[in-house]
């Protein structure tokens, strides 16, 4: 099978998850600290802007494949899993402005309850079923959003007194909205099953 560019982009997107995750893990160097957030940092701009493209690409040029609905999904997933673990834990958190564990557990949870529901799906019906949906993208775009504000956060906060309070709108947002889809998307995986039950 031969990888369109959308899925070669998505691909490398998954692969720049290891880096990030190791620029994230040297971050309490003590010298190399500010430089590794800031890899990070734009590790994760490349990839968030990535995810943008290569969905943008496979619209224009009418190469939107199956492997591309999936892996898609599952490259902002893993990353958004990783981003939230790190930032929410002592040890690799940005200092002063941690992630709540509560924030990080809705938006894994929900991440969590999606994979389950589709491997449901599947052993139901026996077929790979993507739910894209306008509540999905939203959640994404707060969740990058929120990462690249708090990796940014000790600059902006010397600049924004405010900065911390919009953190705090944008975490209990994108917590809020990932409940939000989550509902949304098991009510449309249970109508799916039910339309399929209906049909057999």
């Amino acid at each position: 099978m031969t990888l369109n560019h959308a899925n070669k982009i998505t691909i490398l997107r998954i692969l720049l998850i290891a880096p990030f995750v190791i620029c994230m893990l040297k971050d309490e160097h003590p010298t190399l600290g500010v430089p590794m957030r800031y890899i990070s940092l734009l590790l994760f701009l490349i990839m968030a802007f990535s995810d943008a493209y290569d969905g943008y690409i496979a619209r224009k040029k009418k190469q939107i494949t199956q492997l591309g609905s999936f892996l898609d999904p599952m490259a902002d997933k893993l990353l958004m899993a990783c981003a939230c673990v790190l930032l929410s834990i002592d040890k690799t958190a940005v200092p002063g402005f941690r992630l709540p564990p509560t924030v990080a557990v809705l938006i894994i949870g929900k991440d969590f309850f999606l994979l389950l529901g589709f491997l449901i799906l599947y052993f139901l019906t026996l077929r790979v079923k993507i739910f894209p949906a306008f509540i999905g993208r939203v959640a994404t775009v707060l969740q990058l959003t929120m990462v690249a504000a708090v990796l940014i956060a000790p600059e902006m906060s010397n600049i924004l007194t405010g900065w911390i309070w919009f953190l705090r709108f944008l975490w209990w947002s994108a917590a809020g909205v990932a409940i939000l889809a989550t509902l949304i998307y098991i009510r449309a995986g249970t109508r799916y099953i039910e339309s399929f039950e209906e049909k057999h």
